[in-house]
Order: C-alpha cells, then sequence, then structure tokens
C-alpha cells in the first residue's frame, strides 16, 4: 500500500497523531510518504503532482519521535510522484493552525484532496465531506440538540448579550473557526472586559457562544471513532479524560491539562450511537469528539488527536487498528473498483 499523510508543514509537525499512524504504516511494510499542504503541483491536462517526504533507505526508526527526527532532517528523501499512483491520500492538517502569513494554506488541504480523489485514489476522510464539515464547530449544530449544549452562532453583540442574560449570566465564548483552546473565555457575573471581548473576538469573525457545563469543572473526554464507533482494541477503548490546570478551565492539552484514562460510560455510547451514523454515512473514517458527562461539546473531522496521549498514560495508541482498517479499504477498492463510491469505502469496515 502506498500511503500519503498531509499535514500543514513536514517542518514544523510535531510527535503526535499522525506521526504514530504514518510509523505503524511504516513498521508494516507499507510506502508510507508524508508531505505538507503546499507541496502539490498541478498542471494542466497532466496528473496532479506531490512532492513527498520520506525515509531514506537503511534508515529504520524505533519510534515515532525518531520517525519524524528523520523526516526533518538533512537525509530524508525528497521525491516528487503522481499522485494517483498512491493508495490513500489521508488530509490531516489543521486549518485552524495555519497563521496569518498563511491563508492560502487554509484550504489546501482538502481543494487538492477532492482531485485526488476524483482520480480514483482513495481519499480519508472524504474529500467532500471534509468540504461540507470544513468549519467543524457549524457541522456540529447539525447534530441533535438533545445532546449538545445549547449555543448560537452570531457576530451581533446584542444577541450574546442576550443569551448570557438566558443562561444565568455563565457561557463559554469561542470563535467559530479556531481549535486548540486559543480564543476560548469562560464568561460570569464578574466578567468586567466582555464588551471588549465581543469586539475582539468578532473582528476575527462569527462567535459561538455556549452553555457552560459545570460539569467541564472536572475536565473532558476526547473519544475517538472510527467508521462511525469508538476506537476499540481488545478491551481498550480510544477515549482519553483529559483535566485542566489549576485556574484554567479549558481541558486542551496543549493548554496544560493533563491526559489521564477514562472510562467507557453509557452517556458516551448513547451520543456515539446517535451521532454515529450520520459521521458515516458523510464519509468521516476517523473523528474526535469532546465530551463533558451527557453532552458533547466540540466534533473534530479535520484532524483528531490523541493517540499519543493514549499512548503515553498507558493505554494503547491504537495506530494498529487504524491501519488495518485502511488496509482493508485498499483491498476492498481494489475488489470493486469505482463500483463503491469514496464516500462510502471510508468507513466500510
Amino acid at each position: 500500500m502506498k500511503i500519503c499523510f498531509v499535514v500543514n508543514s513536514v517542518e514544523s509537525e510535531g510527535a503526535g497523531t499522525t506521526v504514530y499512524m504514518m510509523h505503524e504504516a511504516w513498521k508494516r511494510n507499507h510506502e508510507v510518504y508524508l508531505m505538507g499542504v503546499g507541496d502539490f503541483s498541478f498542471t494542466q491536462n497532466e496528473a496532479l503532482s506531490i512532492i513527498s517526504t520520506s525515509l531514506p533507505k537503511g534508515f529504520k526508526p524505533q519510534n515515532p519521535e525518531e520517525h519524524l527526527d528523520i523526516l526533518q532532517g538533512e537525509k530524508a528523501k525528497k521525491k516528487k510522484i503522481v499522485a494517483k499512483e498512491l493508495d490513500v491520500l489521508f488530509i490531516r492538517n489543521n486549518p485552524t493552525e495555519e497563521d496569518t502569513g498563511r491563508h492560502w494554506a487554509e484550504q489546501a488541504g482538502v481543494a487538492f484532496g477532492r482531485i485526488v480523489q476524483q482520480e480514483g485514489v482513495l481519499v480519508l476522510n472524504d474529500a467532500f465531506a471534509l468540504s461540507n464539515a470544513f468549519i467543524d464547530k457549524l457541522y456540529f449544530e447539525e447534530l441533535p440538540a438533545h445532546v449538545k449544549p445549547a449555543s448560537l452562532i452570531t457576530r451581533d453583540k446584542e444577541e450574546i448579550l442576550e443569551f448570557f442574560e438566558a443562561h444565568k449570566k455563565k457561557m463559554i465564548l469561542k470563535p467559530l473557526e479556531g481549535s486548540g483552546g486559543r480564543g476560548v473565555y469562560l464568561i460570569d457575573k464578574n466578567e468586567k472586559n466582555l464588551n471588549q471581548i465581543i469586539e475582539n473576538l468578532t473582528a476575527k469573525g462569527y462567535i459561538i457562544a455556549q452553555q457552560y457545563l459545570p460539569a467541564a469543572r472536572e475536565g473532558d473526554v476526547r473519544v475517538l471513532l472510527l467508521n462511525g464507533k469508538i476506537l476499540k482494541k481488545k478491551n481498550k477503548y480510544g477515549i482519553i479524560k483529559r483535566v485542566s490546570g489549576e485556574g484554567e478551565f479549558r481541558s486542551n492539552i496543549s493548554q496544560g491539562a493533563t491526559p489521564e484514562s477514562s472510562e467507557h460510560t453509557e452517556d458516551i455510547q448513547k451520543i456515539v450511537d446517535i451521532i454515529g451514523p450520520k459521521l458515516k454515512r458523510d464519509g468521516h473514517f476517523f473523528v474526535g469528539l469532546d465530551v463533558v458527562k451527557d453532552k458533547l461539546i466540540e466534533i473534530n473531522v479535520l484532524s483528531p488527536g490523541g493517540l499519543d496521549g493514549l499512548y503515553k498514560i498507558g493505554v494503547d495508541n491504537f495506530s494498529d487498528v487504524i491501519i488495518e482498517a485502511i488496509e482493508k479499504k485498499v483491498k476492498y477498492k481494489q475488489m470493486y473498483g469505482s463500483g463503491i463510491s469514496n464516500r462510502e469505502l471510508a468507513t466500510m469496515e
């Protein structure tokens, strides 16, 4: 199997979920490539190509971190390859992590991914599904209301203030397009800079005002889904609790939260039973959910993480389960050819 992982840039990539999957694919003797969203090359009337980065011959990294070090070093192998010669293109770049000088990169992965998909390569998650869910917090609003906290998406200050009053003067404010806990505020009746916060957020785009959940004080839970079901290996689940640091309400690892093991609860399973079929229908192979008790507070279809955190707390990194699932899809594609759409194939088990 020839598989290429798309990230924001090879140079800036960290040793997280993507690298863990990439290393596992390499261990299973697949041809593995890494590329940034700026590494596509398209010439009219010619097949789309990519500038790929891979391990040079003779190098045998012992772990994902070493694998990435080699790819980011001077001895990494750079090669231009025709995209349609790949079996799989796995889109893993996070548009919300692009800085202000790289607006061109925000939609490049998904846009070129659609072309690669139309050339017959299996693209994960389905590139057209990613286009429809590109603003994942907006896609989140398509899900049934009873599994989510009350919310409002607007740029109107008066509407936000009305929401604030209606929810006992306590709410979460965050940008519609953002990740990693950046630009997220817990607002209560003691907040003196509410107007300024609203102005700063609206200057950058739409705001989500979300009902505050008291249970969030205990942290949230990241749930990883594969083919619309909770990632599982034997009796272990791809679920990790993220406990906020002292004086911090955000549960993002990047904001200092501590990862801990978490149980597979009935509340979590109920949420997955409700939204899993939609994710599967839409073509989302690998998805991350953020859950507080019995409520889903966020969804990530573009670049869900957590495998490295699960591994570091001694659960499992589950990379083998994910790569095995991709191997099956490649076999199905070889058997059925164009008889099965990419969207269907993306979530076939």
